[in-house]
């Protein structure tokens, strides 16, 4: 698919995911009117308001500063207090803008990479779905200064606060990305209509290349799940803390960007229960394989930038199978305390499978491109040998 054809379904997704969001952040004023608690329930109503908040332009508390001072001191705790005021709008401001812009590039290389054509359309909603989520996520990230600052207390561990400020609103973007992909995916198929059929040359590499390059890019991502998200290592790299002023205290954000788990021995609970919720591990790492084997095979071309995507992609649908999973596996217990607390962890680890991801696809991406000079080598000197097939 040319790129003609590609930007208007990322143009379209792009205003519909910025939209989405807005009126999702608008919808959380009206959680505050008389009787909404009893409709929806207490505990839903503040889980739902905790979800809604850091797309709404109703500022918080600790943004409204000294706006109600007057008279002396008080003019001047005012004028501060608008200030204050006035950078939640411009972290708002860029918050949203931050959301079209990120998702656009990603979006445009994924539907002209992978068109909705040819069997391909699963896989390209799932791809500009992860892709959503990957772009509110980082919306969140380059607006969390402006956020902090508006609080009055920026300069106070910092980074512990940009962790903070980052892991939030994740849930809603879950659904709003997914709409906003199946509106893309839509428009694309209709765009692709009577473009050049795909190159199925492209999408022919040696087999034992794709799942060897697969399973390099699974075990970068199991490197972080597996080795980095281990209890003793994970609580090594929340102890860092290179004392220089307002960069002290990395450790959570270097949790937010590495690791994509926690995970500790039975330590005293049942060796099955244990077991089982490994398993959430397990389909983790099995998405992410099965995608990377696959990708190759429904890619147009085979670049680095569209194996690093898709892997990125690949890494937060794992993540997102897995927390399904453990959603399931919680079961009756977690349902005591209401659905929206049962699916309050949704859309975490974001950030580490950007990270992670990242390098997966690249590392993916260059294996591909050694064992496929390899395989044309092989069949230069033996012709008779079938190396070559269909990945897909």
């Amino acid at each position: 698919m040319t790129y003609r054809r590609a930007v208007i379904p990322a143009l379209a997704g792009g205003v519909l995911l910025t939209a989405l969001l807005w009126w999702a952040g608008a919808s959380a004023q009206a959680l505050h009117l008389r009787g909404s608690g009893d409709v929806l329930g207490i505990p839903a109503t503040a889980e739902l308001e905790r979800w809604l908040t850091p797309w709404s332009y109703d500022p918080p508390s600790s943004a409204r500063l000294g706006t109600e001072g007057s008279g002396g001191i008080g003019d001047t705790a005012g004028a501060d207090g608008s200030r204050y005021l006035a950078l939640y709008t411009t972290a708002l401001q860029i918050r949203f803008g931050a959301v079209f812009a990120f998702f656009v590039p990603g979006a445009l290389l994924l539907v002209r990479r992978l068109p909705p054509v040819r069997g391909r359309m699963p896989v390209s909603l799932l791809m500009v779905w992860a892709w959503g989520v990957v772009a509110g996520t980082l919306a969140v990230t380059v607006s969390a200064p402006w956020l902090i600052a508006s609080g009055g207390h920026g300069s106070y561990r910092l980074l512990p606060q940009l962790a903070s400020a980052m892991s939030s609103g994740r849930q809603i973007l879950v659904v709003t990305a997914l709409v906003a992909a199946a509106v893309t995916v839509l428009i694309a198929r209709v765009t692709a209509k009577g473009a050049d059929p795909l190159p199925r040359e492209a999408a022919v590499v040696p087999v034992r290349a794709a799942r060897l390059a697969a399973t390099v890019g699974t075990v970068v991502i199991a490197l972080s799940l597996v080795v980095l998200s281990y209890q003793p290592v994970a609580a090594a790299l929340q102890a860092v803390s290179p004392g220089i002023g307002m960069l002290a205290e990395p450790g959570d954000l270097l949790r937010q960007w590495l690791l994509l788990g926690a995970w500790d021995g039975p330590a005293g609970a049942p060796l099955g229960s244990w077991l089982l919720y490994r398993a959430a591990d397990v389909l983790l790492l099995a998405v992410v394989w099965w995608v990377l084997r696959r990708l190759p095979g429904l890619l147009t071309r085979v670049t680095v930038p569209a194996m690093a995507a898709g892997a990125v992609c690949a890494t937060v649908l794992g993540l997102l199978a897995s927390q399904l999973l453990r959603m399931v596996l919680e079961g009756a217990d977690g349902l005591r305390w209401g659905l929206l607390h049962l699916s309050a962890g949704i859309g975490g680890g974001v950030p580490a499978a950007l990270t992670c991801g990242l390098v997966a696809g690249v590392a993916a991406a260059v294996t591909l491109r050694v064992a496929t000079g390899r395989a044309k080598t092989a069949d230069a000197t033996d012709p008779a040998m079938p190396h070559r097939t269909d990945a897909s």
